[in-house]
């Protein structure tokens, strides 16, 4: 009988060692999927706030003047618009000089 006892002892105190560990290693994973879940919601907020800031960048005012501010550039009008025509025959001669 004392036999049995002992055995059953050990077998309590196996399973209650075991039962502490692996609560342990659930809070472990849990506190590991929470620090994880924050990552991914930093990431997504970053994530957005670069989005607007390309939208920002990509305007159609900011691009014409930085334009005309860092590139000198300015806006095509019929005055100072260049219109060039090709010569007749010069198509012809380019072909040919192609050919060669």
């Amino acid at each position: 009988m004392t036999r049995l006892n002992v055995v059953l002892l050990i077998a309590v105190i196996a399973s209650a060692l075991y039962l502490v560990q692996t609560q342990y290693e659930s809070r472990r994973l849990f506190a590991e999927i929470d620090k994880a879940m924050s990552d991914a919601r930093k990431i997504e907020q970053e994530n957005e706030r670069l989005q607007v800031e390309r939208r920002a960048q990509a305007t159609p005012l900011r691009v014409e003047k930085l334009a005309k501010e860092q590139l000198q550039m300015r806006s095509a009008s019929p005055a100072i618009t260049q219109y060039v025509y090709p010569r007749p025959g010069a198509a012809a001669s380019a072909a040919s000089a192609g050919a060669q």
